[in-house]
């Protein structure tokens, strides 16, 4: 008669790997999403401040409607504040 002894040690290096990974997925998901934001935090401030210092050379009606979109703004003496303090 033969006797085996099934253990499960595989099972468990198998679960705990699923779960490392699982969460090591959904760490780097987080990373990129957070570093999507800055950048486009960091792309909207750069795009402000170029359009203010455009507005300071050139006043047109395109560069008012293009800093209205970016700074929700909708007056053009709001605009004109707002630009002077970006640009200090």
């Amino acid at each position: 008669m033969k006797v085996e002894l099934k253990t499960d040690n595989g099972n468990y290096f198998k679960s705990l790997s699923n779960v490392f990974f699982t969460f090591s997925i959904l760490a780097i998901l987080i990373i990129f999403c957070d570093v999507a934001l800055k950048l486009g935090i960091i792309s909207r401030h750069y795009q402000i401040n170029y359009k203010c210092k455009l507005l300071s050379v050139e006043k047109s009606t395109t560069n008012f409607k293009n800093l209205s979109k970016i700074s929700k703004l909708k007056n053009k003496q709001s605009i004109w504040e707002f630009c002077r303090e970006v640009v200090k």
